[in-house]
């Protein structure tokens, strides 16, 4: 009896130094970390598994660069298969047990070309490497070894034609021809193209469908773009589609689509808060394993007995970080997890089910230690019109809701601006909380997992409630006591850019400093500058950002370049000059009519670039920038620095 009661002395006692502990270790501000270990490439990413589960491949850099390498599973030696030194590979996928296929743009344009080269180094080959062509990968043929089905624009830059493509010689055959209002393809279990997704007249969005490729295709379904149904996959009988739908629903939910009645035999799921915009199954097993959707983290609904098991017994070891089971072998035997949290990119792990072994294959950023990272806290608060507006809150290291006072204060909206921030590491964040700032980030309305009526609720809003959704956030902040209000920056890139300007345009009074990074300036001409095969989605744009002829008035009133006259605060604008979505010109105007008023604005473009920096340097270019421009506008201690 007394032995027991030392134990548990001891075990309390132990206790209670580790809560101390911890607490003290909580409360305590971070080291001052390098700008370069935020923004460096990652040691080992996107692992893979080969079709038979005997080879694991990977991104590494090499020469600064991500490049692919292949192991055997077993086998601690590495070797790289490419030699990219001018750009990271964008993507890569195994083809068969002997071939992989890898994606690659020049200097940002979009324009992927495909390329194949076997496990061995050897059979290096370009496939689909055509000036101004840019390349989908429609199917990869998983039981067909040597072949596959993509996209190409060469015909038509507008449209995509469906090609069978032979991954050894480069040979390839059209399967159909676009006829000009085609957006997406889909194929069957077995490789047939049978289905497609179309816009008609402008607005309207078609689902097409065929018994055979010896057939036609027909129009089984014909909505309004805003009422969709989104084909994901074929039943396993071929006879039907998987898809995830809101029509006559506010939230998507996944359902089985009858093509011969043309309508949802049975709706799966569904989430009275969220859309469900992630399906999932088992090719081997035939069978839907689970739905996915975003709360404030990622949600799965199993429909899988044997993958709730599967992520059960992961989430048993990993549990203290998000589980994902990225990839997996043909039989299903061997799985590829990544964990990761708000303060850690996590790691990647093999499981072998048959052992049932988790071992750990490698750390994605070992040098940065997430104790010293700060938390993203979910956070929501209610616009001037009544909206629930959800968003992330992160506070620097050591401070809390409940003591942080008069900091300086980064707001961080999305681009897109149809698509949402979600919880996980976000390196740009982490910088800017190690440097002492917090960081808002909020999914203001338009953003996507809320359903119809708050995406819609967008529809022709740039920089009128849309912006002020942003501004309620600031404001709401303030009244927390947070935010000093006299050291407010905003900065964010493409449509967080368009939002970086409307702030310092329509609300001078609010940021003392902003940074636009490959931001629109003028909706005018953005929709003149649009990739060619944006241009059958036009009218759809129109409707949800402005006709320039119907609505130029209000168009003119909501882009900033019209405007610069009022911006009184310090700006930085940072662009790629081949960037296809957001044009340099959109840049070019904002710098030049600045700096016609002497405002002061600096000018960072990188002709490698594109829609965002990818190349390592230019990124610690531009954040390097970006810290000195913040610490002189909004730090108290390092103004005159």
């Amino acid at each position: 009896m007394k032995k027991v009661s030392i134990v548990l002395f001891l075990t309390m006692a132990a206790f209670a130094s580790a809560i101390l502990t911890s607490s003290s270790k909580a409360s305590e501000k971070a080291p001052k970390i390098p700008l370069e270990d935020f923004f460096r490439n990652p040691e080992k990413t996107n692992f893979k598994i080969s079709p038979n589960g005997e080879y694991i491949s990977f991104f590494a850099p090499y020469k600064d660069r991500l490049n692919v390498f292949v192991k055997k599973i077993d086998d601690d030696s590495a070797k790289r298969l490419t030699n990219e030194v001018d750009r990271d590979i964008s993507g890569y996928l195994w083809a068969n047990n002997d071939r992989l296929l890898y994606l690659k743009d020049q200097g940002g344009d979009e324009n992927f070309s495909l390329y194949g080269v076997n496990k061995d180094g050897s059979n290096m080959k370009a496939l689909t490497e055509i000036e101004d062509v840019r390349t989908k990968i429609i199917d990869d043929l998983p039981d067909i070894d040597e072949e596959m089905i993509i996209g190409l624009n060469k015909r038509n830059p507008k449209i995509f034609d469906p090609y069978r493509l032979n991954i050894e010689t480069g040979e390839m055959e059209m399967l159909a021809k676009n006829p000009g209002d085609i957006q997406g393809w889909i194929t069957d279990h077995e490789g047939k193209l049978r289905a497609a997704t179309a816009i008609k007249g402008g607005v309207n969005k078609a689902l097409l469908f065929r018994d055979s490729e010896d057939e036609e295709f027909e129009t089984v379904l014909k909505t309004n773009f805003k009422n969709a149904l989104n084909p994901y996959f074929f039943t396993f009988d071929n006879e039907k589609l998987y898809a995830v739908s809101n029509l006559d629903r506010d939230k998507k939910a996944p359902v089985i689509f009858d093509p011969e009645s043309g309508e949802i035999e049975e709706v799966l799921y569904e989430n009275e808060n969220y859309d469900v915009t992630g399906l999932s199954y088992s090719r081997k097993r035939e069978e839907l394993t689970s739905a996915s959707y975003t709360s404030w983290k990622t949600q799965r609904h199993f429909f899988s007995e044997e993958t709730k098991k599967l992520y059960g017994r992961l989430n048993d070891e990993l549990g203290e970080y998000e589980v994902s089971v990225t990839d997996h072998d043909k039989e299903e035997n061997h799985f590829i997890v990544r964990t990761y949290s708000d303060r850690s990119l996590g790691a990647y792990y093999l499981y072998d089910k048959q052992k049932d072994e988790l071992s750990k294959i490698a750390d994605v950023s070992p040098w940065l230690d997430e104790e010293d990272m700060a938390e993203m806290k979910p956070i929501k608060y209610e616009s001037r019109d009544g909206l629930t507006i959800h968003g992330y809150l992160t506070l620097p290291k050591g401070y809390t809701m409940d003591n942080a006072k008069d900091l300086p204060v980064v707001v961080n909206p999305h681009g897109g601006p149809w698509a949402r921030d979600s919880w996980g590491f976000n390196p740009q964040v982490q910088f800017l909380a190690n440097r002492g700032y917090a960081v808002l980030q909020m999914n203001f309305r338009g953003s996507t997992g809320y359903g119809k009526k708050f995406w819609k609720a967008s529809f022709e809003e740039w920089g009128l409630s849309m912006q002020d959704d942003i501004t309620d956030g600031v404001k709401w902040l303030i009244d927390k006591g947070i935010a000093d209000p006299d050291r407010i920056a905003i900065y964010g890139a493409s449509y967080g850019g368009y939002a970086t300007l409307a702030g310092m345009t329509f609300t001078p009074d609010l940021y003392a400093a902003g940074v636009d990074y490959v931001g629109v300036s003028n909706l005018f001409t953005f929709m003149n500058t649009i990739p060619p095969y944006w241009e059958p989605l036009l009218d759809m744009m129109h409707e949800m950002v402005g006709d320039p002829e119907e609505d130029s008035v209000r168009m003119q009133k909501t882009s900033p370049v019209f405007h610069a006259d009022k911006i009184e605060a310090p700006l930085f604008v940072a662009q790629g000059a081949n960037d296809p979505r957001v044009d340099k010109d959109e840049s070019d105007q904002m710098v030049e009519a600045l700096k016609e008023r002497g405002v002061d604005v600096q000018y960072m473009v990188k002709e490698n670039e594109g829609h965002g920096f990818r190349n390592q340097e230019n990124q610690f270019d531009f954040y390097r920038a970006m810290e000195k421009f913040l610490a002189k506008h909004l730090k108290k201690d390092e103004a005159k620095n």
